[in-house]
């Protein structure tokens, strides 16, 4: 296993600072954000795919630093009912595969996008229960117009330039657990795997060692973003998980996202590495910083640390007493 960062914390820096930054601190793999939300601060897909010298540039550069590209992203709405958000997010998924197939990445990184409830809807709808019937509706709406025939179409354009998508299972979302993720992959194909981040299940109550466990025997975890979260059980214990506080009201909040380790604690982290071996994925923990209490790149530092006590580079061996 490598350790990896997501390269959006470190946007201040150029791709040069960033990747000797990451260098001194003993990372292995970057994530680049090439578009959708994460922006395109060290990677604009449309200039490197115009230009041969700026590709080579780009790659020599993470190169040169040890480092090696775990995945593209460009987590964005794709489905988004108002058809001019779609087509942007849409573009930059496109560019992202195109680039990724160019520089020989495999995993390209977003959500499954969010229609509206209807054809006439001009906002996304996130359905979480199945009553009043209006919602079982909706839902059939998403996913069989919507949602699987997009994603048939996007499995066959990856599979042509040999590369596949790891969806992140995030609220706000139709994919946002274990089984919507199984759902669509079971509909549209091996193309679709798992971004798989511990910090949206865990406020969910879901067990990530268990996610990690079921999404590995059926071979879908793709791509990994190290993150953490503490719940509040006072606030939680009143309110409940469903939380539209703002994020910077962290005393008032239900949950927030830690770095890593200061969520879960390094036993926690100890387990999600064991299970990750065992279910055959050996690529980037890579650490994602959305710590409203830690500077950047103080949350970053802490999260590398902590990921080098716990993280599990050797091969496992035979094993000679048994």
């Amino acid at each position: 296993m490598k350790i990896g960062v997501f390269n959006v914390v470190l946007q201040d820096m150029s791709l040069e600072e960033a990747c000797a930054f990451l260098q001194e601190q003993g990372v292995e793999a970057i994530e680049v954000g090439c578009g959708g939300y994460p922006g395109k601060s060290h990677c604009n897909p449309a200039e490197l795919l115009a230009d041969e010298g700026k590709r080579k540039e780009f790659a020599n550069t993470i190169a040169s630093h040890g480092l090696t590209i775990s995945g593209l992203s460009s987590h964005g709405n794709m489905l988004h009912p108002v058809k001019e958000v779609a087509a942007r997010f849409e573009e930059d998924l496109v560019q992202a595969v195109l680039l990724a197939e160019q520089l020989g990445v495999k995993i390209v990184n977003t959500f499954s996008g969010c229609p509206g409830a209807s054809p006439e809807d001009r906002t996304p709808c996130w359905i979480t229960t199945p009553w009043p019937e209006d919602f079982s509706k909706a839902l059939e709406y998403q996913w069989n117009d919507v949602l699987i025939p997009y994603w048939k179409e996007k499995a066959a354009f990856a599979r042509e330039h040999g590369v596949k998508f790891a969806l992140e299972m995030h609220p706000g979302f139709p994919v946002y657990n274990t089984r919507s993720l199984l759902k669509l992959r079971e509909a549209v194909g091996e193309e679709i795997g798992a971004n798989l981040d511990p910090s949206h299940l865990l406020w969910q109550g879901m067990d990530p060692c268990a996610v990690i466990r079921t999404l590995g025997k059926a071979g879908a975890i793709y791509h990994f973003h190290a993150k953490d979260t503490k719940i509040d059980t006072y606030n939680t214990a009143v309110n409940g998980v469903l939380d539209i506080t703002h994020y910077s009201d962290e005393q008032n909040r239900s949950w927030m996202f830690r770095s890593v380790g200061y969520g879960q604690g390094t036993d926690f982290w100890k387990h999600v590495v064991s299970e990750l071996r065992m279910a055959g994925f050996e690529g980037a923990l890579s650490i994602e910083h959305e710590d409203s209490l830690m500077s950047g790149r103080e949350g970053l530092t802490k999260a590398i640390q902590c990921l080098k006590d716990v993280v599990l580079r050797e091969d496992r061996g035979s094993m000679y007493w048994a």
